[in-house]
């Protein structure tokens, strides 16, 4: 076996062996993202920055909701309040 096809095939098994670390038992590790725990219906419109939202789905825990990033942070939102509904149609979901 020449040096270099012992170089490749040394250089394939590392990368392996780190793909194989980075995603554990072979799944992918996710970040747990914290789910909204409570909605509300206030109109925040004015407050929203960017033109981005993203959308929680109901589990046994949390709520549907529409989440808004604002100066303060994010913001849960009921996803049936007429302006929310308003102001997501000409945004980006994340």
């Amino acid at each position: 076996m020449s040096s270099r096809m012992l170089f490749v095939t040394l250089l394939l098994l590392s990368a392996c062996l780190c793909v194989q670390s980075f995603t554990g038992n072979g799944r992918l590790v996710r970040k747990k993202v914290p789910c909204c725990t409570e909605v509300s219906a206030a109109n925040i419109s004015s407050k929203v920055i960017g033109n981005v939202y993203r959308k929680q789905s109901s589990s046994p825990r949390c709520p549907e909701a529409i989440i808004f990033f604002t100066q303060g942070g994010s913001v849960c939102v009921d996803p049936k309040a007429k302006w929310a509904k308003n102001l997501t149609a000409n945004m980006t979901k994340v």
